[in-house]
């Protein structure tokens, strides 16, 4: 099979440690719970984006790219790691983010320090938006380079393939077993679809679950995730093949929508603070952990079944003022 070369760029702090979760599991009276701290990558607060900011940097960087384009949310975390890896090697970036300009706070205020570059779209789309500061990049010289939202495209996912083999290699060295399922945010599909490449290539005994963040269950397992683990297979040089009955989504925890920080994610994230020291973040863990903690609760995560959540980041927006003042509440 014909692959295209993989080129890096190394930013991140690898391999992330895997850690047990005791005092958690006790309290939800089982099962036994592991992390895998994402959070820790060490790129301006770290975060999944850095592990594919890594192969997209390179791609970048293969085709002379003196701009990065990305775009997001006001509090996107993709975009502050984005910032982050521009600066470190020394590259012009533009974030593109969604709305109206609003206080710099969290994430905002890191895009700010880190020297990125932002644009509001206002009323405009975003996609539009992007393709737009892409031309104008373009005339004025700079050989930009479209990051695409969430870093998701064959590229960066692959790197969530490679975390796979991170993973097998640190249960060997602990003489650990395959966890039972993976369960993790996903939205914009890429960390979704690298992680379900890495198990089918590995053939290891592992359900990946993916806790949907603002999508239906349909639209993020079939139309974004499935589609992307082929790309992302055949680039690899993988012959593998995925079916809609490959790939797990949860889409029950949506909640009042993206962005939105309910009663949920509020109790996840103190759960998760007063009982192991980790932090989740109110939009992506908060509401992953969320949906973490109400299968177990139901019974549709057993007792006895081993679980690692793939912690994917995303601290700094616990400092945006509406959900400094929902935690406090």
């Amino acid at each position: 099979m014909q692959t295209k070369p993989i080129v890096r760029v190394r930013l991140a702090h690898l391999p992330t440690p895997l850690e047990a979760m005791p005092r958690l599991s006790a309290a939800l009276g089982g099962p036994e719970l592991w992390i895998k701290r994402d959070d820790q990558t060490g790129l301006a607060g770290g975060g999944n984006k850095t592990r594919k900011l890594e192969y997209l940097l390179g791609a970048a960087q293969a085709e002379g790219a003196q701009t990065l384009i990305t775009g997001g949310a006001p509090q996107s975390n993709h975009c502050r790691q984005t910032a982050a890896a521009a600066a470190r090697t020394g590259l012009r970036c533009v974030l593109v983010l969604a709305g109206n300009p609003v206080e710099p706070t969290g994430n905002i205020l890191l895009d700010r320090l880190l020297g990125a570059e932002i644009v509001w779209t206002g009323d405009a789309n975003r996609d539009e938006t992007m393709q737009r500061v892409f031309e104008r990049e373009q005339a004025a010289g700079r050989k930009p380079y479209l990051i695409p939202y969430g870093g998701s495209s064959p590229v960066g996912a692959g790197a969530y393939a490679a975390a796979v083999e991170e993973l097998a290699g640190q249960l060997v060295a602990r003489n650990l077993p395959p966890f039972n399922r993976i369960i993790f945010a996903s939205s914009s599909g890429g960390t979704h679809s690298g992680l379900a490449v890495g198990i089918r290539a590995l053939n290891m005994p592992t359900q990946v679950l993916g806790i949907s963040i603002d999508k239906p269950e349909v639209t993020l397992t079939d139309d974004i995730v499935l589609q992307l683990a082929r790309q992302t297979a055949r680039r690899l040089g993988h012959s593998l093949h995925f079916a809609t009955v490959d790939i797990h989504a949860d889409a029950n925890y949506l909640g009042g929508g993206y962005g939105v920080m309910g009663q949920p994610e509020k109790e996840a994230i103190h759960l998760f603070a007063r009982h192991e020291g980790i932090l989740l973040d109110p939009v992506y863990t908060g509401r992953a952990a969320a949906g973490l903690i109400d299968l177990i609760r139901r019974g549709v995560i057993a007792a006895n079944e081993r679980i690692l959540f793939w912690h994917t980041g995303g601290m700094p927006a616990l400092f945006a003022p509406q959900y400094t003042a929902a935690l406090m509440a």
